[in-house]
């Protein structure tokens, strides 16, 4: 039974901010290498992710696709691998008796932030994780310098439960504090 709740169907097309079109599709092979590759930017820039180089393929594998659900952006009408706006990946926080809390990790590639892409991919992750069954999502590791970050999930309704100082190491050699967020979805 449905309940009044929109039940989501990939792949998923909408139009951004500036009318850009996108197409939200679940992640297969064919999205490793262009996933790959923005993530290769993500881990550079350095304010997001906790990695302090890149992963090799085993490692980025677990990270982004074993156990989870991924969903990725593509630019409609460019088919090629550049045209991979952004992803999100799905899953359980915790195994067991706390599997219902969902943890998900986001990137929008450089060329695409500022036009509502973030916010696209965070209230399709509500929705789904809403529809897989989760009761609430657990950020547990919002880098505190990430500002544009931060406003966009209480914007899209978390709420920060607390501060880790200190918690991740910047290039730099100093430390920046980690924000813990959480939304309900009951």
């Amino acid at each position: 039974m449905n309940s009044g709740r929109t039940i989501l169907t990939f792949p998923i097309r909408a139009n951004l901010k500036d009318g850009s079109p996108v197409q939200l599709v679940l992640a297969g092979n064919r999205d490793v290498e262009p996933l790959r590759d923005l993530y290769r930017i993500i881990v550079e820039e350095g304010n997001s992710y906790p990695h302090d180089r890149f992963p090799d393929h085993h490692d980025f594998m677990d990270y982004w696709f074993r156990g989870k659900s991924t969903v990725v952006a593509y630019a409609q009408g460019r088919p090629d691998a550049t045209s991979l706006a952004g992803a999100f990946y799905l899953k359980s926080n915790w195994p067991g008796r706390a599997r219902q809390v969902a943890n998900a990790g986001f990137m929008v590639s450089p060329e695409w932030r500022k036009k509502g892409l973030g916010w696209l991919l965070g209230a399709t992750m509500l929705e789904y994780a809403k529809q897989l069954g989760y009761r609430s999502v657990l950020f547990n590791l919002v880098f505190s310098e990430n500002v544009p970050a931060r406003h966009l999930w209480e914007k899209l309704g978390f709420r920060q439960l607390g501060v880790i100082p200190g918690a991740v190491r910047k290039d730099s050699g100093t430390y920046q504090d980690a924000v813990i967020m959480f939304r309900s979805l009951l």
